[in-house]
């Protein structure tokens, strides 16, 4: 099994990093974020983090069973 070339892992993970920190500053620049608890927005970052996991691993395991 090949691993990818380094510089497409660090693009992805940057344009990952990119994406995610403008979608946070445009929920933490609402009014209403302030309201939020600090246990509950612990909950959905563990949360994303869970499915984001969840995510890699369905299409890593469809990209190894069309190589096969």
């Amino acid at each position: 099994m090949e691993q990818p070339p380094r510089k497409n892992v660090i693009s992805v993970i940057t344009i990952s990093l990119v994406v995610g920190i403008v979608g946070l500053t445009t929920v933490a620049g609402r009014p209403r974020f302030s309201g939020y608890a600090t246990v509950d927005m612990l909950q959905l970052l563990a949360s994303g983090m869970c499915f984001g996991i969840a995510f890699v691993g369905i299409v890593r395991s469809f990209r190894n069973s069309s190589i096969r």
